[in-house]
């Protein structure tokens, strides 16, 4: 009965979308207070249909209900009771089911939350997010339905795939389809702002808190998913240019471009045109990620497996969205007028060159990721575009950028000075100098590539530079100390979210550089009380121990590790054999010190005696953890901005004219 109302909310769902579709639309448009106004009660109806349907698929799977043909086929009573309710998003129609969930919580926040905006802009945005929303309550009804039934309803279930039975893939998900369907946002009100013919600071800054809140949960889902990938799949690496991989990266470039666009359109009043078009790119790039897991065209550990007629459908989701909003676009763009102009060397200089080569760089991804799809349609034969390709073209992109990134905040708007603004840099430049040669005298030989030297450098360059920016912010020895800190405390918070953003982007720059640097491997065949040396640490096999799970069963390696004879720790790999689905995973035992981590992986054993192991020594790649992790905290640093919240500027009222009345 439960998974019938949950059936029977999503039909609801359908209906309520189409009147928040169309009603307060059309209202927006006749002037009928009424029917605008109708948009946050409708956006609230229908997020709190979906939020039934939502949970009455979360019920089915947490009593292990068999007869829902989507439970039986992803569950099993054996699994943890973690692994049952994420098991719920761990397969294509529950994922669907959550980002049309999600989809709705955003829609009912702008409903609740944006009370602030103008009567009209804020129905035209809950319409266009319900037009969103029609098209993926079809697609899940039409093609997939979580609450079909089984009959009969069989034992047991089939199991959930063992890769996703993880902790970091429990969260994963979630995390990013906030970032994928918060940029839903930011497109409602780009869509909303060409029907209405108007953009303006107002508008800038009413969408900026909620494209951040996308960044940041993006930016969060994409350092668990890396993170989930380096401990989980046991390779030692935690980025592989996977197309799914990349089809949540090029989404995050363009929406790093969207946010410092909008800053330009809020400060400045320029970059109206771009700023909508970016909005749109942003979430089509979502859509276009949606298409590639869910309609087979490529094969990927993250993917799902799907049909055609799936794939058909989202294809012609994602045509309708975004072909008919960049034909909107190209109709209404025109009629934007331009702000303020500004010179080539000044902050919105800057910041117009972050938005180009960001923008250039998602474009890459996208060539490097589509190519080999569209080679193989046309029968130009199987050409794989792999990690050396995208290594090529995006490092050079990034590279300026990142050097822009300690210039652009010190600059003046409007017009710069890049002399004096390089000049107050001497520090930045000084670390960078002294970060190189230490890493070269440090490492020194063939480690010391001058692709190291130079990750490194450009990583105390954007720390240091960054910090600089702030010091002169708060006039830091420059005032007396007590002026300072008043400045430090009267400082917004946004500007205090840019600075710890930025830093973190440095440490994670530099936590590539040595991961990918200097990480040293070691694989070979292990029997106990043997001992292999890698990087001056001892691995010496003591032990391998059958065990057996909740739900599994393995082998669990045990290796004491020694550096000059001293003990370090002992690392305990396992090998697992799931039961249902009998799928073998590999578990990586990994120990850090803050500066490197030592990561040990134990395979299938030879049958004589011995056992393939994999060791690896990866340098700095904490610190790619804790810059992501820094990065999250400035963006909701930023967020916490008072002014993200609360007075929106005013939109400018055209006075009418004056008329001069005749003289009696």
């Amino acid at each position: 009965m439960i998974v019938e109302l949950g059936h029977f909310a999503l039909i609801l769902a359908v209906f309520v979308a189409l009147v928040q579709a169309t009603v307060p639309l059309i209202g927006a448009q006749r002037g009928n207070q009424a029917w605008t106004n109708m948009a946050g009660a409708a956006a609230t109806a229908q997020f709190l249909c979906i939020g039934v349907a939502f949970a009455a698929l979360t019920y089915a799977y947490v009593v292990s209900d068999f007869s829902v043909l989507n439970v039986a086929t992803n569950s099993h009573t054996a699994k943890p009771m973690l692994y049952k309710v994420s098991g719920v998003w761990g397969n294509h129609e529950g994922s669907l089911l959550l980002w049309i969930t999600i989809l709705a919580v955003f829609g009912m926040a702008v409903g609740v939350f944006g009370r602030n905006l103008p009567p009209a802009l804020r129905a035209r945005v809950l319409s266009v997010q319900a037009m969103i929303t029609v098209g993926f309550l079809l697609f899940i009804l039409f093609t997939s339905n979580p609450f079909e039934r089984l009959d009969p309803a069989p034992a047991d279930g089939s199991g959930l795939n063992p890769l996703l039975q993880d902790p970091g893939l429990a969260f994963h998900p979630p995390f990013l389809y906030l970032g994928y369907v918060g940029f839903s946002m930011a497109f409602s009100f780009a869509v909303a702002a060409l029907i209405e013919g108007r953009v303006d600071a107002a508008w800038a800054r009413w969408v900026r808190p909620w494209t951040l809140a996308a960044w940041v949960f993006l930016t969060c889902g994409i350092a668990l998913g890396s993170w989930w990938a380096y401990y989980e799949l046991g390779w030692g690496g935690w980025w592989y240019w996977d197309p799914v991989e990349n089809a949540s990266f090029m989404p995050w470039l363009a929406g790093t471009a969207l946010l410092h666009s909008a800053v330009v359109v809020e400060k400045r009043d320029a970059l109206k045109s771009w700023t909508i078009l970016l909005a749109i790119i942003t979430f089509s790039l979502s859509l276009l990620g949606t298409f590639l897991v869910r309609s087979g065209v490529l094969t990927s550990v993250h993917s799902f497996a799907a049909d055609p007629t799936r794939g058909v459908f989202i294809l012609a989701l994602l045509i309708a969205c975004t072909g008919g909003s960049l034909t909107l676009y190209a109709v209404r763009a025109p009629a934007l007028k331009g702000g303020g102009l500004f010179a080539p060397v000044s902050r919105e200089g800057g910041l117009v060159l972050n938005n180009l080569l960001m923008s250039t760089a998602a474009g890459t991804v996208l060539l490097g990721t589509l190519y080999p799809l569209f080679a193989d349609a046309l029968n130009l034969g199987k050409v794989s575009v792999g990690p050396p390709f995208f290594n090529a073209v995006f490092v050079p992109l990034m590279v300026p950028m990142v050097v822009a990134m300690a210039i652009g905040p010190m600059l003046a708007w409007k017009r710069g000075d890049l002399g004096g603004t390089l000049a107050r840099l001497k520090l930045a430049f000084a670390a960078a100098a002294a970060a190189a040669v230490a890493t070269w005298l440090l490492v020194g030989g063939d480690g010391a590539t001058v692709g190291a030297v130079g990750g490194i450098a450009l990583a105390a360059w954007l720390l240091v530079g960054t910090l600089v920016e702030y010091g002169e912010r708060i006039r830091l020895f420059r005032a007396p100390l007590g002026e300072s800190l008043r400045r430090a405390r009267h400082l917004p918070r946004a500007a205090y979210g840019m600075t710890i953003t930025h830093a973190g982007l440095a440490v994670v720059i530099a936590g590539i550089t040595g991961s990918e640097a200097w990480k040293i491997e070691s694989v070979q065949v292990m029997r106990p009380g043997d001992t292999v040396e890698v990087a001056g640490y001892d691995y010496t096999l003591k032990s391998v121990n059958s065990f057996r799970g909740p739900n599994y069963s393995g082998l669990r390696g045990v290796f004491e590790v020694t550096r000059d004879g001293r003990p370090v720790t002992v690392l305990e790999p396992e090998r697992r054999q799931y039961t249902q689905p009998p799928r073998p995973t590999t578990e990586a035992a990994i120990w850090t010190n803050g500066w490197a981590d030592l990561y040990a992986v134990i395979a299938d054993a030879d049958n004589r005696g011995g056992y393939v192991t994999r060791l690896y020594h990866n340098p700095l790649i904490p610190w790619l953890w804790i810059g992501a992790l820094t990065m999250v905290v400035g963006g909701l640093v930023s967020l916490s901005d008072r002014r993200h919240r609360v007075g929106a500027p005013s939109r400018r009222q055209v006075r009418p004219a004056k008329t001069l009345q005749p003289a009696e």
